[in-house]
This record gives structure tokens, sequence and C-alpha cells, in this order.
């Protein structure tokens, strides 16, 4: 019995960042498992087509336009199908020859993709948690509709879906997120008004993209997770728990009601947890490096600094706001981040541009999908007239 498992073919949204990138590695490892159906970048044509000549897709996205004849000509000696443009994403979500989306899109940019593979039953591998973040209610409920899995690839989430599984009857207290503290932990405000673009990038576990480094050093990454937890796990925003945990070796734990602690474990590497959601229910056999505990003598765990790393304090406030301030808070910090990472703003600067945006936009406490965009872009207007960009 050598291959039980049928072949899964992976439509990669966002191939050339690093989660697509990783998924590929697990994808070229196991052939036997996996083959690619589909590739789309934005703007990283040159990694696309290379991708592309190497893994044989049926299709390929370049979202740039202008990029467009550059892939075409590229592409022109093979089978593969070149499409570009944001709606062309949408549209090659809405094909029916790959069996799981691996959503590895940065940001808003995701959503409608994502959402598209949900109402299809497609099965999706979400490592965008910002599709959750910003129209969570929605998008669940419509993969409850027409029963398509989601099935996580952020590594925390990863942890407490693994710890869940099992578990269905069994109803959970709360959930413990660990989060490493980014770069910046123990430090103060003084410090941090200094801190410059590279010194933010660095992070000390995880070898991750700019967004999601900068996120991490600002402790936002972890107030995203918490709102995608809600949304993922079905929980009430006091069942959702977050504790600094440097060593990034417990992933998360779940809490049941009888006081019982399930943890999942493991070196931090994305390759493992995106290997688990292309795989799921099976578990690969690989070769990744093992967790040795004798090279961890002790594991720490303390509560986040929500005083200085005030974006987890604002991500708290809009998970227990609800309705579009989620929406809101995602959408000024992307502006926010990005700015950052271009030297515009400081450090600081970007939990203040949240800040007010969250207090200028209007809150919509239950949005249709229309006034999420609508949401999205007016906080975006307002974060960007902050910065003057």
């Amino acid at each position: 019995m050598a291959n039980a498992i049928p072949k899964k073919r992976i439509a990669l949204f966002g191939s050339t960042g690093s989660i697509g990138t990783q998924a590929l590695e697990v994808i070229s490892t196991n052939p036997e498992f996996f083959e690619v159906e589909i590739l789309t970048a934005q703007t990283n044509a040159e990694l696309l087509i290379k991708q592309a000549l190497e893994f044989k897709p049926n299709a390929v996205v370049i979202g740039d336009e202008t990029k467009y004849q550059h892939v075409k000509t590229a592409l022109a000696g093979t089978d593969v199908k070149v499409f570009s443009g944001e709606n062309a994403l949408v549209e090659v979500a809405d094909f029916d020859s790959y069996d799981m989306m691996l959503a590895g899109i940065v940001g808003f940019a995701g959503l409608k993709p994502t959402l598209k593979a949900v109402e299809k039953g497609k099965a999706v591998g979400l490592a965008n948690k910002e599709t959750l973040v910003v129209a969570g209610d929605i998008v669940m409920q419509k993969a409850m509709e027409s029963r398509a899995p989601v099935i996580p690839v952020d590594s925390e989430h990863s942890a407490i879906f693994q710890c869940l599984v099992g578990e269905g009857r069994n109803k959970i207290e709360k959930i413990i997120l660990t989060a490493s503290g980014g770069p910046f932990i123990g430090k103060k405000p003084n410090f941090l008004v200094n801190v410059k673009r590279e010194h933010a990038l660095q992070h000390p576990n995880w070898n991750m993209g700019a967004k999601i480094s900068i996120d991490s050093a600002t402790l936002m990454n972890k107030g995203l997770e918490m709102i995608e937890a809600k949304w993922l796990f079905n929980l009430q925003p006091d069942q959702i728990q977050v504790m600094v945990h440097p060593q990034s070796v417990i992933h998360s734990m779940v809490q049941f009601e009888d006081g019982s602690i399930k943890a999942q474990m493991g070196l931090p590497d994305m390759k493992l947890p995106i290997q688990y959601a292309m795989a799921f229910p099976q578990r690969v056999k690989n070769s990744f490096p093992r967790l040795e505990f004798k090279k961890y003598p002790s594991l720490t765990f303390e509560e986040p600094d929500v005083k200085t790393f005030r974006n987890l304090a604002l991500a708290t406030e809009a998970l227990y706001k609800g309705g579009n301030m989620p929406c809101l808070l995602n959408a000024a910090n992307e502006i926010a981040v990005w700015a950052f990472l271009r030297n515009r703003i400081g450090f600081l600067d970007i939990t203040a541009v949240v800040e007010q945006t969250m207090e200028k936009i209007a809150f919509v406490e239950r949005p249709t999908l229309e006034e999420y965009f609508e949401s999205d872009g007016e906080a975006r207007n307002f974060a960007a007239s902050l910065i003057k960009l």
C-alpha cells in the first residue's frame, strides 16, 4: 500500500512570498502527494516564471498587468496559461481543476480569491490572517454553507487546530496564543522611538516576509491572530489569551473545560504547519530538523507588555468591539507598515495611525461584504492622509 493518498492539486496564491516559496519546497520534496495547479504573484515576475517552468502548473496569474507580456513571452513554449490583474485572481480561484487553495497572499488582497474558493467548497489552507480579520463572519459562514474545510497555516492556529483533532465534542475553556515577543521584547518606548526598519525586520526565531516581521515587532501580529482565532474556532473574546514565550517552542495551547491543557510543540519552522495543512488529515514523513529538549532546558512565559506595545491593546479592543472595527484596524495597519518599511514614519507612529483611524472612521455593527470593502477603503485613505502619502 505504497500510496493510499490521492495526489492533491494545489492552487498556490502568493507563490513568490515567504509562505509560497516554502510551500513549493514541501511540494517538490513530496511529488507523490502534491502537484501544482495554479501559481499567482503580484509583482515578482522573474520568480513566478522560474516557478512555472519548474512546476508546470495549469495556470499562472501576475497581478501587475504591466508585467503580463513579459510572463506570457517567457512561458510561450509551455502549456501554462497566463492571466493578469486583480480580477484574474478571482477567476482562477473559480477553476474546478484544483483540490486545495493555499492562501498565502499578504493582506486584504487575499480576501476576494479566498472567498471565491470557499464559495466553491474548496479546501483552503489559510496563511492569510487578514482575510478573517477583515470579514471573518462572512468567510466562515460561507465555508459552513459550502462545507469548505478551512485549515489554518499560521503556526499558532495550526497548533490549536492540531490540539483540537479528536476533541470535537469537548468544550474549549480558553486558548493560549504564544508570542515570541519579537525583536524588541522588554524594550520601552524611549528605545522604540529610534527603531529603524532593518532592526524591526530581524526576528529572533522565525524567518518571515517583511509585513509579518514588522507586525511581529509591534505585536500587531498577535492581535490579528486573536481576531483570526475567534472566527476559526468559534470563540468568545474572553476565551483568547496571549502569553509571551520567547523560545517559540510551544506554538499555542488549548485548555478544555476540565482544566486539562494540550500544547503543540516543535521547532519554529513554517514548513511544518504548511505541510500539515496541505496533507491533512494525514501526517507526511519528512526530514525537517527535530526538537531536542536538552537544547531548551527552560521554557518561559510572561504577560505581554500592552502599555509599550499598544497595537496589541488596540487589536484586543477591536476584537471585543467587533463589527467593522477589526477591518479598520487592519487597513490602517497595512498602510502604516507600508510607510514604515519605506522610512516615511517612525516605529511608534504605526500605532498612532491605527488608533486615530479606529477613532475617526464610522463604526458599523453588522457590515455586509460591500460595507467591509467600503470601510477598508475609507480607513486606508484616512491613514494615508495622516502620513501625507
